[in-house]
């Protein structure tokens, strides 16, 4: 997985300047997996699709938004720890200054969608 973006895309869903489209349990999953689980999160929009679902490929980049909410949180999952220390991956290249939410934020954002009954 590449280490190549450094902003979040326009449907990114760590976004919080956007409306949320998840539901607070998927956005609970996420957040579980990539700061519980050591988890990656590939951007969907470098992932390729088919009938069996996603995949990732040699060209899938990982989340920008994903990386900017766990270097705020000092919590940089196995792959970023290893993509720096070989020259993949440059944590100050990041847009930190992108609207990019809390943990909490996020699951409250996504999870005012099922309140509005969406």
């Amino acid at each position: 997985m590449k280490m190549d973006l450094i902003r979040p895309c326009a449907q990114c869903p760590f976004r919080t300047d956007i409306p949320g489209f998840l539901s607070a349990t998927r956005m609970r999953q996420i957040l579980h997996a990539i700061l519980r689980e050591d988890a990656t999160f590939s951007c969907h929009k470098t992932n390729e699709y088919d009938h069996d679902g996603v995949r990732e490929t040699s060209s899938s980049q990982h989340c920008a938004g994903a990386l900017i909410l766990l270097e705020r949180q000092n919590r940089p999952n196995q792959w970023m720890r290893i993509a720096e220390r070989i020259g993949c991956y440059d944590r100050t290249r990041l847009d930190m200054d992108a609207p990019v939410g809390t943990p909490r934020e996020l699951v409250a954002h996504h999870g005012a969608r099922q309140e509005a009954g969406a």
